[in-house]
């Protein structure tokens, strides 16, 4: 399936106090986007750093995301933490609260939810936790759109429960034939134009090339580019740059969203 309408985000605000995560261009990156997930301050982030990075995604006009991880300044929150899924879930709530607050502060509102790292991967496959997830947003914030893979289970739970979902592109991750993003905690530099060109092969051809060396089908409406993988600035610049010579059309997520239940016949 040709994909010819996206919206493109990446996780902004991983800093922590006095220190930035990866190249630090945050004010340059936020321009090219049009969801940024802005952490909240129990892998990444601190208040000081949520409000400016809220009030740079409301001047830019992008849509504002809450990114909960586990409770791991030290390890990024790429390192996977024991414990129940209901305290999971509270963690979840207690940064999301955080974060709709300071959007509130600037002027704005929530738009989506995507878990971080080991977080992120874990309720990718845990019924349990995505179910309470999907649950808890469903009472708090039940038009909150929820960002994963379209291989996970978080996806199959939300779709189940009829909470808004949308399903991620990974352009600076490896996939498996699984439909899952190979998982690391630390990634080099990488080529801009290959990047580019592997997320157009993605949205014009529907395809992307697994590390096992065969096709796998993929369908999506956002993609990501992580802004701590090395270079992340110029990566996301050649993205936008090929895909408006691909003729595929950045937009906002609602946007993408209407057109794609126009193109369903939903």
């Amino acid at each position: 399936m040709q994909i010819g309408c996206v919206d493109l985000n990446s996780d902004l605000g991983e800093g922590f106090g006095p220190w930035a995560i990866g190249d630090g261009n945050d004010a340059q990156i936020m321009p090219l986007l049009t969801s940024a997930n802005i952490a909240t301050g129990f892998h990444a982030g601190d208040p000081n750093i949520m409000r400016r990075t809220v009030e740079l995604a409301c001047a830019n006009g992008v849509g504002i995301g809450a990114h909960p991880g586990y409770r791991d300044l030290v390890g990024f929150g790429r390192r996977y933490i024991t414990a129940p899924a209901t305290e999971l879930v509270n963690d979840i709530v207690y940064q999301l609260g955080a974060m709709r607050e300071f959007a509130r502060l600037g002027g704005s509102s929530l738009q989506h939810l995507k878990p971080h790292g080991a977080l992120y991967m874990q309720a990718a496959r845990d019924d349990e936790l995505s179910r309470l997830l999907v649950q808890a947003m469903q009472k708090l914030e039940p038009s909150l759109a929820l960002f994963c893979m379209g291989s996970s289970v978080t996806y199959r739970v939300a779709r189940e429960l009829g909470q808004p979902v949308v399903r991620e592109f990974y352009g600076d991750r490896d996939y498996d034939m699984s439909g899952s993003i190979v998982f690391t905690r630390r990634v080099g530099a990488l080529d801009p134009e290959a990047v580019a060109s592997r997320i157009v092969r993605a949205c014009v051809e529907g395809k992307v090339k697994t590390v096992e060396g065969a096709d796998l089908e993929m369908d999506f409406e956002s993609i990501c580019i992580h802004s701590d993988t090395p270079g992340a600035l110029a990566l996301i610049a050649a993205t936008r740059s090929a895909l408006d010579a691909a003729g595929v059309m950045v937009r906002p997520l609602p946007e993408v969203m209407a057109t794609r239940r126009t193109a369903l016949g939903a």
